[in-house]
């Protein structure tokens, strides 16, 4: 299939931990590879953020990368692209008249905007996945949140008119269908994790003096719930907590974190890495006793897949994807409460029982091989894909009658 990647923020090219550059930017990249990979024919589309960048890149991985004029040629806070996205489909509709996909998957809620004043007039079937919904948004940052006023809105029509909704977790589909997208419509594919890289395997990083660690990994935002975390280790004597993440843009939430730990008596055991290379991430892992997820919520959560694939158990708060991706009991404990003091009783007993951690992180490395590897959720992809192609869906209905 030809398949066109809309994901207007966030490039597979870009250095993931700047700002706007997280899950999402992977999640694209690994997807298209692995598309790819089985002789699909990927077409990225992301807007130019850099007067230098070339209009089109071939990535090693096998698949195309078009950096699309919408807007100024320079960096934009993601909230500030719907007034561009009106330019991006015009460049959108002109490419595809001239060569149609046989399908477009946009990524997050701004790509749909623009895939579907594109697809109208050129008949493309448009898959949406949102990484993340205003509504969900609006209800846990209230007046903190920064998204265009109209996101709501619009994203109730995208969801509603495009063909196939592709939900990353089951707690999303209840979101979904609460905006009016019929259950037929919604496919689960979860994230995945790249478990060639993340695995239990390798050396780990060096390590405090304190005889347990405890590690915490995503941008420096109050919604990724550090905070309860740094608040815990005031309850898990003889530990360290190593937080991962940030730029400089969010140095006043990292400055925040430090008065917190100072207030609560544990600065001493709380270190602040910053952004940290990607290829230095699993020995990270593979330092830590326990992965704490700690966020007030998560559409998905890449970071408890990359830790139970380095096979270290994670304790999350019981949010979003992770509902579904840690196993309770087997490969983590899921808290359905934000208070430290819960959190902190969850990650006790896991470094006080070496087998216990030794069993449920060999448990989530397993789970993460098999349910989350990059291969099976391509493929999975794929099969929405071909429900969504008014052709490949009527054979797929012919050949189960």
């Amino acid at each position: 299939m030809k398949v066109a990647m809309i994901s207007e923020h966030a490039s597979p090219l870009a250095a993931l931990g700047g700002v706007d550059a997280g899950g999402q930017n992977v999640h694209v990249a690994a997807l298209s590879a692995a598309l790819a990979e089985r002789g699909h024919e990927i077409t990225v589309y992301t807007r130019r953020d850099d007067p230098d960048a070339p209009e089109q890149v071939t990535t090693a991985d096998g698949y195309r990368v078009v950096h699309v004029p919408a807007g100024p040629a320079r960096h934009l806070p993601k909230d500030e692209l719907l007034p561009h996205m009106g330019e991006f489909g015009a460049f959108l509709r002109d490419r595809w008249s001239a060569a149609r996909p046989d399908v477009a998957h946009a990524h997050f809620w701004m790509s749909g905007l623009a895939a579907e004043l594109a697809a109208r007039d050129v008949e493309v079937p448009v898959v949406q996945t949102f990484h993340a919904l205003g509504t969900v948004k609006r209800r846990h940052q209230g007046a903190a949140d920064t998204s265009p006023p109209a996101r709501i809105r619009l994203e109730r029509m995208i969801a509603t008119r495009a063909s196939r909704v592709v939900a990353t977790c089951s707690d999303e589909v209840f979101e979904l269908t609460r905006m009016g997208v019929p259950r037929h419509r919604i496919s689960v594919v979860p994230c995945g994790v790249d478990t060639g890289t993340f695995t239990p395997d390798g050396p780990a990083a060096a390590r405090g003096p304190c005889p347990h660690r405890l590690l915490s990994v995503g941008r420096m935002v109050p919604r990724k719930g550090f905070e309860i975390a740094v608040r815990a280790l005031a309850a898990l004597p003889d530990t360290e907590l190593v937080v991962v993440g940030g730029t400089d843009a969010e140095r006043d939430e990292a400055d925040r974190l430090r008065s917190i730990a100072a207030e609560v008596g544990v600065a001493q055991r709380v270190t602040m890495l910053g952004q940290v290379p990607r290829h230095a991430m699993p020995g990270l892992f593979r330092s830590a006793d326990v992965v704490l997820c700690t966020p007030w919520y998560e559409p998905f959560g890449m970071v408890p897949l990359e830790a139970m694939a380095c096979a270290r158990p994670v304790v999350a708060t019981a949010v979003g994807g992770m509902i579904d991706s840690v196993a309770d009991g087997v490969t983590g404990r899921l808290v359905a409460s934000l208070e430290p003091e819960a959190i902190a009783e969850a990650v006790r007993p896991l470094l006080l029982d070496d087998a216990l951690r030794t069993a449920w992180g060999a448990a989530g490395a397993a789970r993460a091989r098999t349910r989350y590897g990059w291969d099976r959720i391509a493929n999975q992809t794929a099969a929405v894909y071909r429900q969504a192609v008014p052709a490949l869906a009527g054979e797929i209905a012919s050949a189960a009658r």
